[in-house]
């Protein structure tokens, strides 16, 4: 994995050379409009990545993992939020963006991967959608840990409110025992490694915002940790972040909806959802 990681890391260093700001995504939101796949648009897409890459080169790209994983149906998520939500959308419309704005040269296709050393270890930078109901058993939890402490970076989005972070918390715990989350405040150097953040960045779902106007999601327990965005570390022993956990945020929607409301993708998805991206996968891989 230390190559991949050197590789990453090269490729991101050259891609934010090339970024303008905000400018970047002045283009405007996808065709098409409202819920579905856009297969054929889609596959255009991912035709137009595939042949940016040199032959020989396939390897030497950044790939956007998404971890699979079993999960718990309580925590007010029901049953129907799983690893799964928001894609294949939300990954084809991400990594096309990244595609579009920076000179990364980008994986084509949807990379579901198990907790296994055989699938996680080939991959630097893994995302983890719901990470409320994320659950891990004892096989997991081994391999989680060697993964992290050996180079590797998770990023937890898609939870809200208190029952669903002391879930995630407890299953985290049992990764490491020792080490506990630090909340992130906006002067970390994450929130302006490319894109530089006045607010810490905050993403409804999309239903969320539709239905209520609100840049929260109604319905959980927020009397803890409140319903603004919180951003939370952990750290190895030399101080590189390993996990970065989004709670109170939903940045799948911000790539998977960005086509379905004008209002949605020029407040949400613009300015928050494809930048803070670009900055945590940047961070990512130069620290």
């Amino acid at each position: 994995m230390s190559r991949k990681l050197v590789v990453a890391s090269v490729l991101l260093l050259l891609g934010a050379l090339l970024l303008s700001a905000y400018g970047q995504f002045s283009g405007g939101r996808r065709r098409g409009s409202g819920y579905g796949f856009r297969g054929s648009q889609h596959q255009q897409e991912q035709d137009e990545m595939e042949q940016a890459i040199k032959p020989g080169f396939r390897e030497d790209t950044f790939t956007f993992a998404r971890l699979k994983f079993d999960a718990d149906g309580g925590y007010g998520l029901g049953n129907w939020r799983h690893w799964d939500d928001d894609t294949p959308q939300a990954d084809l419309t991400l990594t096309y963006r990244l595609y579009q704005t920076t000179c990364v040269k980008i994986r084509p296709g949807l990379n579901y991967i198990d907790i296994t050393p055989k699938d996680i270890e080939n991959y630097p930078f893994v995302y983890s959608a719901s990470g409320g109901r994320l659950t891990l058993n004892d096989d997991e939890v081994t391999t989680m840990r060697r993964y992290l402490l050996n180079g590797g970076f998770l990023m937890v989005d898609d939870f809200w409110g208190d029952d669903q972070w002391h879930h995630f918390h407890e299953q985290f715990k049992k990764v490491f025992p020792d080490r506990e989350p630090v909340e992130l405040t906006l002067d970390d150097r994450i929130f302006h490694a490319v894109f530089d953040f006045k607010k810490l960045p905050q993403i409804p779902s999309v239903g969320a915002f539709f239905n209520y106007g609100v840049s929260y999601d109604p319905g959980p327990s927020y009397a803890e940790k409140g319903h603004d965005p919180r951003f939370y570390a952990i750290y190895d022993d030399k101080q590189r972040m390993m996990v970065l956990i989004c709670l109170n945020n939903h940045f799948g929607d911000g790539w998977e909806h960005e086509s379905e409301d004008e209002s949605y993708f020029d407040k949400f998805s613009e300015p928050m959802g494809y930048p803070m991206f670009i900055n945590i996968l940047f961070y990512a891989s130069t620290h």
